[in-house]
């Protein structure tokens, strides 16, 4: 029993050790690679204290107390490197007069390093008053978290509509998307009625956040939490870049990730440098956020400066849909000569339309994703039955695989020659 526990756990070893010898050593890279700090994300809580907040229809205590709870458990897991703000509306005017209503919104905790003390004191003091002005409230949040390059997000909870109209949100959302400054907006809709949902979801989707209805105090702890964690760990902040009706006077952008609007069957260029031996790859989004019409589809074509199509990649939609996407790749191959790098156009065109009630301004939102790689040999530009270069790393197990079993098996061999000696 023992030998047999020996051999195995030698076996196990071995092929750990194999497998870690040809695992790549760089697989661990920094996430700044240029070495400079990053900017601090900033995540700003924008809470609803209006009157309805005081309804007692989750978990047997009010709104407000289900919000108050969650803040403070969310104050104490926010990581450090987070500045965190909490900015109310309604909180303070219990009129009746609608214009002084719908200004009341205020800063309760200023974006910054957190204290998570004086914080908590400051949440501990609301208590639910006056109007819902979720429009005014959301440009003054926009304004609280502008400047630098970090992600931004602001957290809406509210649970009601705004009644600040015709200050529409959406309409604010959109706006503050339309300026490219990298803002998201997730909202959460506290017992949510449709109308409010709509809303809320409304909101969200005009600047690629995220809704959720809540009817439970740790549903609100959880997602509140989850949304200042994803702001402590972005994924990449988009450049704002504004596309040219024409190929000419087009931006030239490199690779990276870029924001734009588009509005309804409108064709954008921009301008990609491609050198001998490399590899364009583009991808874009474009997202339906607002009602639109039934047949729509998006376009993304390589064109050369003179308007010759080099490729392209479509797709096409039918009914309501939040995002639809396209790609394409076009391998420059390499030349005997030294040949300057070419410039490649990239066409973004929708045909979206919209019913005659639905605003077409702001347009909808672009999102385009650039890369130029290393082109691949003309032996290796195959699918590879998708596993592309990872056919070294299987082939490379199936070897260490046929090792073992041969060694095993000689082991295994040896022990019964033994047995019969013995």
């Amino acid at each position: 029993m023992i030998i047999r526990k020996r051999l195995a756990a030698g076996t196990c070893v071995l092929f750990a050790a194999l497998t870690m010898g040809l695992t790549p050593v760089g697989a661990s890279a920094a996430d700044n690679p240029d070495g400079q700090p990053t900017a601090a994300p900033k995540v700003e809580l924008v809470l609803d204290v209006s009157g309805s907040m005081r309804a007692r229809d989750i978990d047997g205590g009010s709104r407000m107390a289900a919000a108050k709870q969650a803040f403070n458990e969310v104050l104490d897991a926010t990581p450090k490197e987070v500045e965190l703000g909490i900015r109310t509306l309604g909180a303070d005017y219990r009129g009746e007069d609608r214009k002084v209503g719908c200004k009341d919104t205020a800063q309760l905790y200023p974006v910054g390093p957190l204290d998570r003390t004086e914080a908590k004191t400051a949440v501990a003091t609301l208590s639910p008053t006056g109007w819902t002005p979720i429009g005014p409230a959301l440009l003054k949040a926009a304004d609280d978290l502008d400047g630098g390059d970090g992600s931004r997000r602001i957290v809406l909870i509210s649970d009601g509509e705004d009644t600040c109209q015709p200050l529409d949100p959406c309409e604010v959302a959109r706006d503050i998307a339309a300026k490219g400054i990298n803002l998201t907006i997730d909202t959460l809709g506290l017992v949510p009625d449709a109308k409010t949902r709509d809303q809320l979801s409304c909101i969200a989707e005009a600047t690629g956040g995220t809704y959720t209805s809540v009817r439970h105090t740790d549903e609100l702890t959880d997602r509140v939490g989850q949304l200042v964690d994803r702001a402590a760990d972005p994924v990449v902040n988009p450049v704002a870049v504004e596309g040219a009706k024409e190929c000419t006077g087009a931006p030239e952008i490199k690779p990276g990730l870029y924001t734009d609007r588009e509005t309804f069957g409108e064709h954008r260029f921009y301008r990609v440098s491609v050198a001998p031996g490399q590899e364009l790859r583009a991808s874009v989004s474009v997202a339906a956020d607002r009602a639109v019409n039934k047949d729509y589809g998006v376009l993304l074509r390589a064109v050369t400066e003179h308007g010759r199509e080099i490729v392209r990649g479509s797709e096409a939609g039918d009914g309501r849909t939040d995002v639809i996407s396209t790609g394409l790749r076009y391998p420059k191959p390499e030349q005997d000569d030294e040949a300057a790098a070419e410039t490649v156009c990239l066409q973004v065109s929708n045909s979206y339309s919209a019913p005659a009630s639905v605003k077409t301004t702001p347009g909808l939102p672009v999102e385009l994703t650039v890369d130029v790689v290393d082109a691949p040999s003309a032996a290796s530009d195959v699918a590879a039955f998708g596993l592309g270069r990872g056919w070294w790393l299987l082939g490379a197990l199936v070897l260490t695989g046929f090792a073992a079993g041969v060694l095993w098996g000689w082991i295994s061999r040896w022990r019964v020659a033994v047995w019969r000696t013995n």
